[in-house]
């Protein structure tokens, strides 16, 4: 599937918020690129709502036409819309490699997904999308458990808390989905309230 390939500490300038997790030209320029950055003014309701889309867009590594179906399901399930949505989008494969800390970022994850490396309950899957469900079982395929970055990864481990619905097991390459994430253990800095009145006009 195509995804965005470009410069992403640009855009997570423009949104205000570090998409990449730890970019330290995001912390050293904390405005919206260009020449009127610093001087932009009081943005429309519609421009906020754009805002928090594109956020949780680019956080996650989605394009257009699949958040939009996203959304749909979400609207199409009991509950609140937004909490749904967010999810979707946290239950993704390569979303959980990354939040259990195997990967330093969402890319990074994404990469050791299309290139086979996770096992979901002794499958092998390589789709990122693929979207895990409670007591599911993901493990880190045991012939690439000792190449350099999986090794890099499973030092740093520690670095990054591990949300409660997830329980990683780095040592033996495991990772645990007790169930979906609650609203409450989605860490994200989007209101998905907004993303709803979008899709809602």
């Amino acid at each position: 599937m195509a995804r965005y390939t470009g410069p992403m500490t640009k855009k997570s300038r423009r949104l205000g918020v570090d998409l990449v997790g730890g970019d330290k030209a995001f912390e050293r320029r904390p405005y919206p690129p260009g020449v009127h950055g610093k001087g932009r003014t009081k943005e429309s309701e519609y421009s906020l709502q754009l805002r928090e889309k594109q956020k949780a867009r680019f956080s996650y590594g989605v394009l257009e036409k699949q958040f939009r179906r996203y959304y749909e399901e979400a609207n199409r399930h009991a509950g609140k819309t937004g909490d749904n949505l967010l999810q979707i989008l946290e239950s993704r494969l390569d979303n959980v490699v990354y939040r259990a800390g195997f990967a330093r970022t969402r890319r990074q994850a994404r990469q050791f997904v299309v290139h086979g490396h996770f096992l979901v309950n002794g499958q092998r899957v390589d789709i990122p999308s693929y979207r895990v469900s409670g007591h599911d079982v993901v493990d880190l395929a045991p012939k690439l458990r000792e190449t350099t970055p999986h090794i890099v990864n499973r030092e740093n481990h520690g670095e990054r808390e591990v949300p409660a619905w997830l329980q990683a097991l780095p040592e033996r390459g495991r990772i645990l989905v007790h169930q979906l994430p609650t609203r409450a253990q989605i860490t994200i800095d989007v209101q998905e309230q907004l993303i709803v009145e979008l899709y809602s006009k």
